[in-house]
This record gives C-alpha cells, sequence and structure tokens, in this order.
C-alpha cells in the first residue's frame, strides 16, 4: 500500500513541474514521507520505463550535469485515475470511521 502512495505522492510532485530527484526527496519529507535515495531511484526508473515520466539532462553550476524528470502525458492520465482512486478511497475509510466511540475529537 505505501509503494502504491509513494508513487502517487511522486506524480503529484513531478506534474508541478521538472524536478531533481533531491528535490522530490525534499518534498517527500515536507509531507512526512522519509524516503532514501534507494527507494527514490528505482520508483523512477519504474515510472520513466512505463512511459509515465521522462528525463532531461541539465548543466550545473556545482558539478557534473543533474537529471530533471517531467511528466509524461501518459502519466498524467494515470495521475488522473488515481487522484480518483484517492478521493473514493478518502470517502470509504471517512464513512467507515463514522460514528466510533472514543475518537478523541
Amino acid at each position: 500500500m505505501r509503494k502504491g502512495i509513494l508513487e502517487y505522492c511522486i506524480l503529484s510532485i513531478i506534474s508541478r513541474g521538472e524536478i531533481y530527484a533531491s528535490d522530490i526527496i525534499g518534498e517527500l519529507k515536507k509531507a512526512r514521507l522519509l524516503v532514501v535515495e534507494g527507494t527514490l531511484y528505482p520508483l523512477l526508473t519504474r515510472l520513466k520505463n512505463n512511459g509515465l515520466l521522462s528525463y532531461s539532462w541539465k548543466e550545473s553550476t556545482s558539478g557534473p550535469p543533474r537529471k530533471y524528470y517531467q511528466i509524461t502525458p501518459a502519466g498524467l492520465e494515470v495521475l488522473g485515475k488515481l487522484d480518483s482512486t484517492w478521493e473514493e478511497l478518502v470517502f470509504a475509510v471517512q464513512t467507515s470511521m463514522e460514528g466510533r466511540q472514543g475518537e478523541g475529537k
């Protein structure tokens, strides 16, 4: 489940505009999703191989060129479907929790 949510979050972040991998990790940390490079890079590679992401190399002023990721049209389509699925899941969980005793609200 976490892997699926992580892929959804990564696609959402990249949909905002091209981004460098370490910046993706920073965005995930802001969301309290702690991800290391060893987890992120295989996910990015799989998303790219599935045609959901592309990348381009850009020169860096502080070292070697950097790989920047962009979402593809197919990635945007999948992201739209994931948005709908997420909304349905949130509704289902919230509905199932209604009226619970000891909620602490």
